[in-house]
């Protein structure tokens, strides 16, 4: 008999479904929706099947995507997709020798990074794959635009994709204020990629965050008794005055 009225497997998707969990928007709760992303340490074959090259015989294939692990300071840099690689190798070489356990870590540099949009410098982690990836996109800004969440997976990568978004979004007020020429040249440049301001402050929030901005929004604070009981005092006496009878002076 099992413990439990529905599998455990299931629980993160039912908990979306009530509560304050369910009254979140719903552009926001179709970002949650788990998305394969770009392989990195491994290409997929795409066919089900194919020609072995020494024999000529059709065999079949799989695709097996290696298991990578992100560790949590991924997170504050833009590592492209990278991760860690967990296995095995030989010692010295020697396949007739023990197997010893390797972890395979990506090259992490340190690099200033210019904003566009933002007009700011920021000092980030990043890997020699991200660099290639920022000059493929022809910039930083766009690198962080076009990427989708799955293939940044980054909270830093994200954080500073809303804060562009939002910046493009109110750019009478924040976009270059002081220099109107510069600030119609970056937005011509990236207004492809603005969307509805109600929808940009929700890009990159962890499900933590969310919640916590959905009850700020919900909060209503508590109206004094005295003040419900003048306005209930201001109706009655206007109430009173117009049902007095009017009195007209004849001439």
């Amino acid at each position: 008999m099992p413990l439990h009225k529905y599998s455990v497997k299931v629980w993160e998707a039912l908990k979306l479904k009530q509560g304050i969990y369910a009254r979140l928007p719903k552009h926001y709760l179709k970002s949650l929706e788990p998305k394969e992303p770009t392989p990195v340490h491994w290409r997929p074959l795409g066919v089900q099947y194919r020609a072995n090259p020494k024999t000529g015989l059709k065999e079949r294939v799989q695709d097996v995507p290696i298991p990578i692990y992100y560790p949590p300071e991924s997170q504050d840099g833009l590592w492209g997709g990278e991760g860690w690689i967990k296995g095995f190798r030989y010692a010295n070489n020697d396949k007739m020798s023990t197997r010893l356990r390797k972890t395979w870590k990506p090259s992490l540099l340190k690099r200033e990074l210019y904003s566009e949009i933002l007009d700011h410098k920021f000092t980030i982690t990043v890997t020699p794959r991200t660099l290639d990836l920022i000059d493929a996109a022809y910039g930083f800004d766009f690198y962080i635009l076009k990427t989708p969440k799955e293939d940044l997976n980054s909270k830093l990568g994200m954080d500073l994709k809303r804060a562009m978004l939002l910046r493009l979004v109110r750019r009478n007020t924040e976009l270059y204020p002081n220099d109107p020429i510069k600030r119609e040249q970056v937005y011509n440049k990236y207004k492809q990629f603005e969307i509805p301001e109600e929808e940009a402050e929700w890009v990159g929030l962890n499900l933590a965050e969310a919640v916590e901005k959905q009850r700020l929004l919900e909060h209503k604070e508590p109206e004094p008794l005295f003040k419900t009981c003048v306005d209930h005092l201001v109706k009655e006496l206007h109430m009173k005055k117009l049902m007095e009878p009017h009195v007209t002076e004849k001439k």
